[in-house]
C-alpha cells in the first residue's frame, strides 16, 4: 500500500520569530507593533493599548479651555518618569520657562524619582510600570527632574519652521526603528503650533509641509509626536487637511458653565471639566480598522487631583415630569402615541 504524501503548502508559519524585548514604558501589541503610554490609564484603554509607536498624533484644541494641556502634560511625565528623552515645543524660550510653567504637574508617588533615578521601589514585580496616575495638583518640584533629557524649543520668534525641522530630525536620529530589540523611545510634543504669536501663523502650506515631514521621520523611528492645534485658526480646508495627517486624532471641549439641560441629559455632569472626542486611532501593520464602543468620552478630575475618562451616562428619566423618550417610539402597551406607534 502506498505510503500518504505529506501536505505541504507555500504558506508556512514563521514559529522562530521571538517577541522583541522592550525597555522601560514601552509595551508590545498586535503585529508587531509597539506603544507607549499617553500618561493617562483611562485613555490607554480606549486606544487599545496606549500611542503606537511610529505615529502622528493630532489634538484639536479648545479656545474656551486649555484641556489640551491635560493631555500635553501627562504624555510628557510619563515619558519623564520612563527615562525617555523629550522634545518639547511651544511659545516659552527658555528652559526655565518649562521648568516653572509647561509641566507643572507632580508624580502621584515620588519614589519614581531620586538620585539614583528609578530604584526598587518604582517598580512591581521586577518590572516598570507601563502608566501612572499623576497629581494634577501639586507644582513639579525641580529636583525630581535632575538628570532629564528634556530638549526645549521656542516657535514663537522662529521666521520659519525649517529650523524646528533639523530640531526634529536630529531628535529623532536617536530612536532608528529596528525589528529587534526596542530598547528605547522618544516623544516630542508640540503645542499650540498655529498659534497666532508665531511668525509662520499665516504660512499654512509651510505648516502643512511641516507635518507632512514630521509624519515621515516619526513613522521611521521608535518615537512619538503629539501637535495640538486650534481648529479656528484655520481655513476650513486646511484644517481637514491637518486632520487627514493624523494618525490618531483627538479633539478637547469645555463644558458650558449651568447647562441645565445638559446637566439633566447626563449623570455625574457637577464632576465633569469637558469632553473627549477620539475622531480616529492609528492603525500602524494592519488594514483593519479600530472601532471603538464609544468616541466620546468625559473628563474628570478624580478628587480633584487625577484625570479620569469616562463614558457618557444618560440620567434616568423623570417620570414626574410626564415625557419620556419612549412616547417618541412606543409599542402597542403605551399610553401616549408617538410618532412611530404600532
Amino acid at each position: 500500500m502506498a505510503a500518504a504524501k505529506t501536505r505541504t503548502s507555500s504558506f508556512s508559519r514563521n514559529l522562530s520569530t521571538a517577541v522583541p524585548s522592550q525597555g522601560p514604558g514601552l509595551k508590545c501589541g498586535p503585529n508587531g507593533t509597539v506603544f507607549l503610554s499617553s500618561g493617562i490609564p483611562d485613555l490607554d484603554k480606549i486606544l487599545g493599548g496606549g500611542f503606537r509607536s511610529g505615529s502622528l498624533v493630532m489634538v484639536m484644541e479648545d479656545a474656551e479651555a486649555p484641556h489640551h494641556m491635560l493631555l500635553l502634560r501627562n504624555f510628557m511625565a510619563q515619558g519623564l518618569v520612563h527615562n525617555q528623552p523629550l522634545l518639547y515645543a511651544s511659545q516659552p524660550e527658555t528652559q526655565e520657562d518649562f521648568w516653572e510653567k509647561g509641566l507643572r504637574i507632580a508624580w502621584q508617588y515620588k519614589k519614581y524619582f531620586g538620585e539614583n533615578q528609578l530604584n526598587f521601589d518604582g517598580q512591581r514585580d521586577g518590572k516598570h510600570e507601563y502608566s501612572n496616575e499623576f497629581d494634577l495638583w501639586k507644582p513639579l518640584e525641580r529636583h525630581f527632574l535632575n538628570g532629564q533629557c528634556v530638549d526645549c524649543v521656542s516657535i514663537q520668534d522662529s521666521p520659519d519652521l525649517s529650523a524646528l525641522r533639523d530640531r526634529c530630525a536630529t531628535f529623532l536620529s536617536q530612536f532608528p526603528r529596528n525589528d529587534g530589540s526596542v530598547s528605547c523611545a522618544g516623544r516630542i510634543a508640540i503645542q499650540s503650533f498655529c498659534a497666532p504669536q508665531c511668525v509662520y501663523s499665516n504660512m499654512e502650506w509651510d505648516m502643512l509641509s511641516f507635518i507632512r515631514s514630521l509624519k515621515s521621520m516619526v513613522r521611521s523611528s521608535n518615537s512619538v509626536a503629539i501637535i495640538t492645534f486650534l481648529p479656528s485658526l484655520l481655513s476650513p480646508s486646511f484644517c481637514k487637511r491637518w486632520q487627514h495627517m493624523a494618525d490618531t486624532l483627538l479633539s478637547v471641549k469645555a463644558i458650558p458653565d449651568e447647562d441645565k439641560e445638559l446637566a439633566q441629559l447626563l449623570t455625574g455632569y457637577q464632576d465633569m471639566v469637558g469632553f473627549l472626542n477620539v475622531h480616529k486611532v492609528a492603525c500602524i501593520n494592519t488594514q483593519v480598522p479600530i472601532i471603538l464602543e464609544a468616541t466620546t468620552f468625559s473628563i474628570k478630575l478624580q478628587k480633584r487631583r487625577y484625570l479620569v475618562l469616562e463614558c457618557l451616562n444618560q440620567a434616568p428619566v423623570d417620570g414626574s415630569s410626564g415625557t419620556s423618550y419612549g412616547t417618541s417610539g412606543s409599542c402597542s402597551g403605551s399610553s401616549k402615541t408617538g410618532n412611530l406607534d404600532f
